[in-house]
């Protein structure tokens, strides 16, 4: 991965090339004071200081220059604003003329990110080095930086290189680092003491066995916290197959696992006063003769009778044991992360996790972290009265309303059977994928509501 704690440094004023950040209302003033051959390069190059855009300004000397950046609001500026410069700038370490980078160093940061697995980096720029007077937020800028990255590199490998064996690694690797402590449930234990899980993966290679994944760290006496992520690593859709191109992002469906372990590597390395309890139920969909039916009754980890109508349903189910386990260790707050639901897209498109929860307290507060840290979430009902979408006539629920309609909702809602009564719980539906490229964020896998869960945990349990 990359090191981005060598991307940003303290500003001891060491030589630096200078970005002036302009607004499209502040560009006129600025030429005033700039010699002709800045103001002819500005005019030559059609620079009109709209967000985004980035020049490189020429000085007195022939290795003289410096760079300006078009921006929204020089004065409030967003994690993404920096992206564009430290995207298009050559090699070198840089400062802002005026302030210091705040929240913006995070795009500058991930700007300089690639995805390498499969393919090499085509004529890569090296290191642009960001100067900062905040020394006491590189750390942590760094820190969501890498959970933003990792989240992204593990959506983006392939199903066959990101099977449950490979998120059981990821989270050893996460235990090994913070002196966390590991626990795998898979085979007979997997389908006596989680039959759900065990359903919906028990058609895979044996090699992508599905298996429950969990992590505990942290002080015992500490308030419990559960962090659940949809490790289902390849959907298919089972025996109610997806069509071809719906199937073909498929690898991304266990993008909820790789935002709860991102999270909770943030939540060990900030040493958040809680009891971390980290579960992964990971499993792939696949099809073979032994996979469950529509139709099949399924008894949950919780004593609930299931009757499948979709078993491309399959993430609830996963969710459902993992969600009961949680509660059974008395969790204070359980939050999962999955990529759960078409309907949550077509309701808010790829930008916008859907956010359902039955505590309004953790919801104003995601709310607040969600704005602060421009990281957007959106909260939807858990509208009660669709439970009667739910309802089976032989069994104590269906998996998935035989309607269409009001998707998200119903899937949030058979979840919340799984959750205790009195546990403040809550559930992001997120599309963990990003369409189409942004300064900062490149198409392919993306961290969507991790910086706002995490700001949220912080503001509550940093102690």
């Amino acid at each position: 991965m990359t090191d981005f704690s060598a991307l940003i440094a303290a500003d001891t004023g060491q030589p630096a090339r200078s970005v002036q950040l302009l607004t499209t209302d502040t560009l006129t003033e600025w030429l005033k004071a700039q010699p002709a051959r800045a103001r002819a390069a500005v005019r030559a190059a059609r620079f009109t200081a709209s967000a985004g855009e980035c020049l490189v300004v020429p000085g007195d000397g022939p290795d003289d220059w410096s760079a300006v950046l078009g921006v929204s609001d020089a004065l409030a500026l967003t994690p993404w604003c920096l992206a564009p410069a430290a995207e298009r700038l050559p090699e070198g370490v840089y400062r802002l003329t005026d302030g210091a980078p705040d929240l913006a160093a995070l795009g500058w940061l991930l700007a300089q990110h690639l995805f390498t697995r499969y393919k090499k980096a085509e004529n890569a720029a090296g290191p642009r080095v960001l100067l900062t007077s905040q020394v006491a937020q590189i750390s942590g800028m760094v820190a969501q930086a890498q959970a933003t990255a990792l989240v992204r590199d593990l959506v983006n490998t392939s199903a066959a290189d990101m099977g449950p064996a490979a998120l059981e690694k990821e989270a050893a690797r996460l235990a090994k680092a913070h002196d966390a402590v590991v626990t795998i449930t898979k085979g007979d234990a997997l389908a006596q003491g989680y039959p759900l899980i065990h359903a919906v993966g028990r058609a895979a290679h044996p090699q992508h066995a599905p298996r429950l994944i969990e992590l505990e760290w942290g002080n015992p006496k500490h308030p419990r916290l559960a962090i659940i992520g949809k490790g289902v690593t390849f959907d298919s859709g089972g025996l109610n197959l997806k069509p071809g191109g719906s199937m073909r992002l498929m690898k991304k469906d266990m993008g909820g696992a790789a935002h709860a372990l991102a999270l909770a590597g943030l939540i060990m390395g900030a040493r958040l006063k809680v009891r971390l309890h980290l579960l992964v139920p990971a499993a792939e969909n696949a099809i073979a003769g032994d996979a469950f039916r529509p139709g099949d009754v399924l008894i949950s980890r919780a004593g609930l009778s299931v009757e499948i109508d979709n078993t491309d349903a399959e993430g609830r189910l996963v969710l459902a044991d993992a969600l009961t386990k949680a509660g059974e260790d008395k969790a204070e707050t359980i939050i999962n992360f999955a990529t759960l639901t078409g309907a949550a897209r077509v309701a808010l498109g790829p930008d916008l996790p859907a956010l359902f929860s039955n505590d309004d307290a953790m919801a104003d507060a995601l709310a607040n972290a969600s704005a602060s840290t421009h990281d957007p979430l959106w909260r939807m009902p858990l509208w009660a009265g669709y439970n009667d979408m739910l309802k089976s006539d032989i069994a104590d629920t269906l998996n998935s309303a035989e309607s269409g309609l009001a998707g998200s909702i119903t899937a949030a809602l058979f979840l919340q059977k799984f959750v205790p009564e009195g546990t403040a719980w809550a559930h992001l539906d997120t599309f963990a994928w990003r369409p189409s490229p942004k300064p900062g964020r490149p198409k392919g896998g993306e961290a969507l509501g991790l910086r706002a869960v995490f700001g949220m945990l912080k503001a509550r349990y940093a102690g």
